[in-house]
């Protein structure tokens, strides 16, 4: 199947991405530069008839899927296009080609085995969302699992891939799952092959559990039968591990001491979602995506801000601690500089001050006379001087003048004459 050959004119094919039970996985380009991934189902179809019910069971599908993108959703792949290859009659979706790694991958060294818990948060509300979009328009994935789910290396979002489990009939879901499936993300009711909203919602939480735990609830011990049917029966029977018992020893070397107990304190509603989603009986999870977002969205957002209050004060910290280093980088360049604080200077003003003073006034007042201002108004003081000794007055002998003579020389009218006092020397 991995063998290069034609699938429709129009379409090239550049190679198998993957393969697998459900189908093979390669990887397309139409004429230009456009890459998309084509979905190969294994069962031929010879007839392009509507009177062959596989076919016929083929077009309906593919009409439910042309549903998911009548309104595009960021975080479920587009459909392109689908039909039956030219050589080997095999029925495909085409779809869009993510650019980056699958969840599976980004869980391989020399990345962590665990996902930190603001990125499991984060694959919980983009999955909810892809899911709840397929459930909305009637369609059931039935393939979720780690490694079609990739992450968006361009916008940061994870997109749920591979449509092609969702097309095939009963009995081939059921041939296919129990032999070449994904066994680890099985909910027990595919055992029989039967497909619900809510096995999509069980594989959701199983996809949950390996970010938290670095590990799925049930992991696969071997490819042979004795392996497989040992998973299914856990599925069905076998209570799920404590997923924080399994996280803390699966938590990376490399992280710090504060670090691990930051990552060990998962929100108590993740946990819980986690858990229902796991239910064995069908009916005691969310009955859809869209129940299933609505708890992410209506826990999530109120419940992580609470639980995310100490990540976000030690961000806090790391970056005042990064300021405190830029701001000594810069003293340490400049020391050659006399930095001085304003309280500083001005402590140093207000002593100059009093120095001066002390200092004027401790001079002896024998040697500093002060005489205090006039209250005239154009008088400058001298505020300090020497002993001063007054001269001796100086008599000037002023010659009359011309206009002093005048002012004496009044006629006779101006003058009154004055009248001698009499003295009566009589005896009364």
């Amino acid at each position: 199947m991995s063998k290069v050959f034609t699938i429709m004119e129009g379409l090239e094919n550049m190679g198998a991405i993957r393969t697998g039970g459900q189908g093979s996985v390669y990887k397309a380009r139409r004429m230009g530069p456009i890459l998309s991934a084509v979905k190969l189902l294994p069962t031929p179809i010879f007839t392009e008839d509507t009177d062959d019910k596989n076919y016929r069971r083929f077009l309906n599908e593919v009409e439910k899927l042309k549903r998911v993108n009548q309104s595009p959703d960021p975080y479920v792949v587009k459909i392109l296009s689908s039909g039956i290859t030219e050589s080997g009659s095999l029925p495909f979706i085409e779809m869009e080609y993510i650019e980056g790694p699958d969840l599976c991958e980004l869980l391989t060294e020399p990345q962590s085995k665990v996902f930190t818990i603001q990125e499991v948060v984060k694959v919980a509300d983009h999955l909810s969302r892809a899911l709840a979009h397929c459930h909305k328009v009637g369609v059931k994935h039935g393939d979720v699992k780690s490694n079609n789910v990739k992450y968006n290396i361009n916008n940061g979002n994870y997109v749920l891939l591979d449509f092609g489990l969702s097309i095939m009939s009963d009995e081939e879901r059921r041939s296919s799952l129990r032999h070449a499936g994904a066994i680890e993300f099985m909910a027990p009711e595919q055992n029989d092959g039967e497909m619900l909203f809510q096995t999509d919602v069980y594989s959701y939480g199983v996809v949950l559990y390996e970010m938290l735990a670095g590990q799925v609830p049930f992991p696969l011990a071997g490819n042979g039968e004795t392996a497989r049917n040992t998973v299914m029966l856990a599925h069905m029977e076998v209570p799920v591990p404590d997923v924080l018992e399994i996280r803390k020893q699966n938590l990376p070397k490399n992280w710090t001491a504060d670090q691990k107990e930051r990552e060990m304190q998962v929100p108590a509603w993740l946990l819980n979602l986690v858990y229902k989603c796991l239910e064995k009986i069908p009916d005691n999870r969310y009955g859809n995506g869209m129940d299933l977002h609505d708890a992410v969205a209506s826990n999530g957002v109120v419940a992580a801000a609470d639980s995310y209050t100490d990540t976000l004060k030690a961000q806090n910290q790391d970056l005042q601690n990064q300021l405190t280093q830029l701001r000594d980088a810069e003293v340490a360049t400049q020391r050659s500089s006399i930095i001085v604080s304003k309280p500083i200077a001005m402590a140093a003003v207000g002593l100059m001050v009093i120095l001066l003073i002390f200092g004027i006034y401790s001079h002896s007042s024998k040697e500093v006379v002060y005489y205090p201002a006039p209250k005239t108004s154009n008088y400058i003081p001298l505020v300090l001087q020497k002993p001063y000794t007054p001269p001796k007055p100086v008599v000037h002998t002023v010659k009359p003048t011309d206009s002093i003579e005048k002012a004496h020389a009044k006629t006779p009218a101006q003058v009154k004459p004055k009248h001698k006092r009499k003295k009566f020397l009589g005896i009364f």
